[in-house]
C-alpha cells in the first residue's frame, strides 16, 4: 500500500539525496553530543538544503502557503546514545520569546527556548521532512506511526490509548537518502535501537502560514532569491 499525506498523514520518498550528497551532509553536520542537536537553520549548509527547490517542491503541494523552514533538529540514535519515544504528537512551536496571543498557550521552555502550543488549525498547515542519513528499520529504531491519526486533532492520553488498540501501526523503514513527510499531528513513536548501526535523521519543519503580530520563530531562514 502506498501511503499519502492527506488520508494517512505521511508518505515516504526514496532517493532524495544521492550517496555523495548524504556523505557531504554528514561531514557538514559533524558528530553529535547526546541524542541530537537543535537550532540547525543557523548552519549555512542546512539552511541551503532546507530552502532548496528539491525539498520545497516536496512540501509545497501539501501546504496552503509558501513553505517556510522554521526548525531543524539532527537526531543520532546509536549504540552510545539510545532512547525510546512513546506515542505522541508534535504540538509545540519554538519561539524567539514568550508573547501572549489568542489561541496560543501551554508555554514551556526546552533547552532555554520558549515553546508554545498554537491553535490546531495552524499545526494542520505544517509539514515535517525527516531526511534519513542511514537505512532505518525496526532494529535501529525506525519511526512507527498510526496512519490517519492526524485527522483527529489534539489527542488526550485516553484517546491515544484507544487508537493504539483500534488501529495497526506502520513501521517507517526508510532507505538512506530517502525522506519521510509527515504531519505534526500524526501519532508517532520509536523504540530503542537493538542494532550496532546509527540512525541519523535530519528533521526539518515547514510552516505554511504567518505568525500573529508579536510572535517570532526561534529559527527562520530567508527564502529570498530561492
Amino acid at each position: 500500500m502506498k501511503y499519502a499525506i492527506e488520508p494517512h498523514g505521511f508518505s515516504i520518498v526514496a532517493d532524495v539525496l544521492d550517496p555523495a550528497e548524504q556523505q557531504g551532509l554528514l561531514a557538514s553536520l559533524g558528530p553529535v553530543d547526546g541524542a541530537g542537536r537543535r537550532g540547525l537553520l543557523a548552519s549555512p549548509a542546512v539552511a541551503a538544503l532546507a530552502k532548496s527547490a528539491r525539498l520545497l517542491d516536496l512540501v509545497r503541494p501539501h501546504l496552503p502557503g509558501e513553505p517556510l523552514p522554521v526548525r531543524v533538529i539532527y537526531f543520532d540514535k546509536s549504540p552510545a546514545t539510545n532512547w525510546l519515544v512513546p506515542w505522541h504528537q508534535d504540538l509545540t512551536l519554538a519561539m524567539r520569546a514568550r508573547t501572549e496571543a489568542p489561541g496560543f498557550g501551554a508555554w514551556s521552555t526546552k533547552n532555554g527556548v520558549p515553546h508554545v502550543q498554537p491553535p490546531i488549525e495552524l499545526l494542520e498547515r505544517m509539514l515535517t521532512i525527516r531526511l534519513h542519513l542511514d537505512d532505518t528499520d525496526q532494529a535501529n529504531g525506525a519511526l512507527r506511526v498510526l496512519p490517519g491519526s492526524h485527522r483527529f486533532g489534539r489527542l488526550s492520553p485516553e484517546r491515544i490509548r484507544v487508537l493504539r488498540v483500534e488501529q495497526p501501526e506502520f513501521l517507517c523503514a526508510v532507505p538512506v537518502g530517502g525522506v519521510q513527510l509527515m504531519r505534526p499531528l500524526l501519532l508517532h513513536a520509536s523504540s530503542r535501537s537493538t542494532s550496532g548501526r546509527h540512525r541519523r535523521v535530519l528533521h526539518l519543519e515547514y510552516a505554511g502560514f504567518t505568525l500573529p503580530p508579536g510572535l517570532h520563530w526561534h529559527e527562520v531562514v530567508d527564502l529570498a532569491g530561492c
